[in-house]
């Protein structure tokens, strides 16, 4: 995999102080002649704090030189594990970053050269990781202030619906009464109606009596004119009253006639002028009926334009009901937007396991290939082992000849048997070393094949 930083040499100098600085110095006090110098416990204990205060594993103990020389003794078994968990992480680590090829040698029989550029490569990939996570500062606060602005959504959301519930709730309880108000309006309603059919009623009866009284007084008009007019004529019969009794006699009874008959058109006026005052008397009692019936009718008035003022009261507490529900969906789409944006982030998450993924294959065709390179080593070795031996057979036939060349010989033999028993020592440790990374990247197979059945 490609990486996004590099790792150019530094100076011993500048690795102790970016140890120092990073916090994984193995000593408070190291200098540039320990990186130029360097011991066999150097490379384990920055590994190890490295891990401890960078990763954030589990802390594993000081692991000096005498540990790493002892790693066969079963009495220092468990600083042994603890040695090799430290160089499986810390190959792991380097591969993960472009510098393979750490072996165990690096750590037994460190070479200053390659301590120079392994430490440089972790000092460097400090600095890339340290600009990194300054890059990520403003959109870490950025989605720090989003959590908070989603909380305040959250509660708002919370509040109306709330208040939602509440209203709701009321208008609930409100039903009733206005139900009731319902039928007390289309009861008044009705009662209106009622009365105005009375009071139409009454206005024709009123008319009618009008038209009545006007005809009464127009007769006892007439009758007036008609009793002045008798009055005249009696005057007129008496100035013509004659000597004759009998005349006399007979207009005196024929004027007795007249007048019986005035006085009966005057009872009838008389009794007609009662039957007019009688409906006087009933039209005053029926305008004042109306008077008391006009009253309540403004008073069922009021209380219907109350019902209506109600009922405005209930449609604007409706449209107020409808601007909250457009109110919460508009922050329900924006709590959809910020659980898409949390959609999306898992999906980059998951881009990042099947980098992950990538990164274990790429590392076990690695492995495969080092234990092809180590099995054609050990080829090479027992190659040069039988040509070890053809030169001893050499160097005897060449002693027996001479005792000079048998000296030389000898010490030739020597120096042949201690490179021997340092490559074979060494090859011993590398093939114990590879043996537990078998083991362990089994163990590892087995567990990852175990959680993705388990997945």
């Amino acid at each position: 995999m490609a990486s996004n930083f590099s790792f150019p040499e530094m100076t011993p100098a500048q690795i102790a102080e970016g140890l120092r600085t990073y916090n994984i110095a193995p000593s408070a006090n190291l200098r540039a002649e320990d990186i130029a110098n360097p011991q066999p416990e150097l490379l384990p204990n920055v590994f190890a704090l490295f891990f401890a205060n960078i990763v954030g594993d589990e802390p594993e103990e000081q692991l000096g030189f005498e540990v790493l020389q002892v790693i066969d003794n079963p009495e220092h078994h468990l600083n042994a594990i603890a040695f090799r968990g430290i160089f499986r992480k810390a190959r792991d680590f380097l591969d993960s970053i472009c510098f393979g090829g750490l072996t165990l040698r690096d750590f037994l029989r460190p070479n200053p050269r390659r301590v120079v550029d392994i430490l440089s490569s972790v000092i460097n990939y400090l600095h890339f990781r340290q600009e990194k996570l300054a890059a990520l500062d403003p959109v870490v606060t950025e989605f720090d202030g989003c959590e908070e602005q989603i909380t305040e959504f959250r509660a708002r959301i919370a509040e109306l619906q709330k208040a939602k519930e509440e209203h709701a709730y009321k208008e609930q309880m409100e039903e009733p009464a206005i139900q009731q108000l319902q039928v007390e309006l289309n009861a008044l309603k009705h009662t209106v109606q009622e009365f105005n059919t009375l009071q139409l009623g009454l206005r024709s009866r009123a008319k009618a009596l009008d038209d009545k009284k006007e005809e009464i007084l127009a007769k006892i008009s007439q009758a007036d004119f008609q009793l002045i007019k008798h009055s005249q004529e009696n005057s007129k019969l008496l100035s013509r009253i004659v000597q004759s009794p009998e005349k006399l006699q007979k207009n005196l009874e024929e004027k007795k006639g007249v007048r019986d008959e005035l006085k009966t058109l005057e009872k009838m006026a008389a009794h007609n002028v009662q039957e007019k005052n009688n409906i006087l008397e009933m039209y005053t009692k029926a305008c004042e009926k109306l008077s008391k019936h006009l009253s309540k009718i403004c008073t069922l008035h009021e209380t219907f334009t109350a019902a209506k003022a109600s009922e405005k009261e209930v449609k604007a507490l409706k449209a107020k009901n409808s601007d909250q529900s457009l109110e919460l969906k508009t922050l329900r789409i924006k709590a959809d937007e910020w659980q898409s944006r949390v959609h999306e982030t898992n999906d980059r998450l998951k881009e990042k396991e099947k980098e992950r993924d990538q990164r274990i294959g790429e590392n076990k065709r690695k492995m495969a290939t080092l234990k092809s390179e180590i099995e054609s080593e050990r080829k090479s070795l027992e190659d040069r082992e039988r040509e070890v031996q053809e030169k001893i057979a050499k160097a005897v036939d060449l002693c027996s000849q001479s005792d000079a060349a048998e000296v030389a010989g000898q010490k030739e033999c020597e120096k042949i048997y201690a490179a021997f028993d340092e490559v074979y020592e060494a090859a011993k440790v590398y093939m114990e070393g590879i043996e537990c990374s078998i083991k362990e990247v089994d163990e590892a197979t087995l567990a990852i094949t175990g959680q993705k059945i388990g997945a």
